[in-house]
């Protein structure tokens, strides 16, 4: 099992003033203490518009400082929005900073959202077609001396990009994956997932068998197949169990509110989280059960009798998510959470499904800069140790 760190670039703030420059700075604190105990990766993500939500618009400015800042530590992109942008600039980008880590780079790609790709001009209908030519182009750059491309969406006389990367033949690759459907091109392609969704850990195990029967049929876009599993998850250790998990908990909702850009213009957005968390517990089915995928008139007029809003689509799938108790949320593995020892059960179980690496979210609006800290170094003494010590035996 390998250990992660994912970083939206979140901290505490109130209206829309966000302390830009301290996020920064405790973000390069964060990622330096995570080199020095232990942390096998870093991962950014790239997005835009998302204010307060991220502060992560250009992840390879923080990569240039943290190939500086950092010694063992592998350092992703965590993804790189294809889309967006021409494959010779993300080539050359992952190149330089593979260049300044002397060889820790790992390259994660994607596609984002239609929010973040209509500011930016780009038709979200061509978004597959469009990280579909970049994923083909872009090992190509790296291991061409000289490279041309005539494409649907790109043309590239001959030329020689530079530089090439560290890493030979190139960095490995990865798709930031959300569905069945998204697994299987990952696979298809012979990339590695980043599985950027919240899962509980039984319906996570059949989405890896998905990706791993389907690897095995590769056309790998670049030199060699990349059979790999990330998965992010929200967690948070600390000295006391239960205010460790209610802390993380609180984390994961506010991150999955109703104002945040993964849930806005998605009816079924709180439903699927239910599912994928492993549904309404049996604590609460006798009143949120009945309601769940019901908003006609007249179950809208029994549902407010009970005080549950269906106005916004299922209203009452949001607020089964809101009643969820952190233990809940523990015990079925949707979160990494408590004390040293319940961290470590819960990713035993990551580890039995055939996950190769936790991302976790530990930086969020509501986790303060030192309890992040806390988290990191409880980690480094008594979290990953442990998985080290079981590879040896």
């Amino acid at each position: 099992m390998k250990f992660g760190l994912l970083f939206e670039m979140q901290r505490p703030f109130e209206g829309n003033d966000v302390d830009w420059n301290l996020l920064y700075r405790e973000t390069l604190d964060q990622c330096e203490l995570a080199d020095q105990v232990g942390f096998d990766n870093l991962w950014f993500v790239e997005h835009h518009f998302l204010m307060g939500f991220s502060g992560s618009p250009c992840p390879e400015v923080m990569f240039g400082a943290l190939s500086q800042r950092t010694k063992n530590i592998r350092i992703g992109f965590g993804v790189s929005v294809l889309p967006n942008h021409h494959p010779i600039r993300v080539a050359e980008r992952v190149a330089m900073v593979d260049q300044l880590t002397n060889g820790r780079v790992e390259f994660g790609t994607g596609r984002s959202n239609a929010y973040e790709q209509v500011g930016q001009g780009i038709d979200p209908r061509e978004t597959r077609e469009r990280w579909e030519e970049a994923i083909t182009m872009i090992p190509q750059i790296w291991q061409s001396d000289e490279f041309s491309w005539e494409g649907k969406f790109w043309n590239v006389p001959p030329r020689r990009v530079l530089p090439k990367p560290f890493q030979k033949p190139h960095p490995r690759m990865y798709l930031a994956c959300t569905q069945t459907e998204s697994f299987r091109l990952a696979a298809q392609k012979g990339i590695g997932v980043l599985s950027s969704a919240s899962y509980a850990v039984d319906i996570l195990k059949e989405h890896v068998k998905v990706y791993r029967d389907a690897i095995k049929d590769a056309d790998p876009v670049g030199a060699e197949i990349n059979d790999y599993w990330a998965n992010n998850v929200h967690s948070f250790c600390g000295k006391d169990d239960q205010e460790a998990k209610e802390l993380c908990a609180e984390s994961m909702k506010t991150f999955f509110g109703p104002d945040k850009p993964y849930i806005q213009g998605r009816i079924n957005a709180y439903e699927e989280l239910l599912e994928s968390w492993g549904g309404v517990p049996d604590n609460l089915k006798a009143d949120f059960g009945r309601w769940l995928r019901q908003s006609d008139d007249e179950h809208k007029a029994q549902a407010a009798e009970a005080g549950i809003s269906l106005d916004s689509g299922p209203g009452a799938a949001r607020a089964a998510v809101a009643e969820l108790d952190a233990n809940v949320l523990s015990d079925r593995g949707v979160i990494i959470a408590g004390n040293p020892e319940s961290c470590i059960n819960t990713i035993k179980t990551y580890e039995d499904v055939g996950v190769d690496q936790v991302m976790l979210i530990m930086q969020t609006e509501t986790i303060p800069h030192d309890r992040v800290m806390e988290s990191i170094e409880l980690y480094g003494k008594e979290v990953i140790p442990a998985f080290a010590e079981a590879k040896v035996a």
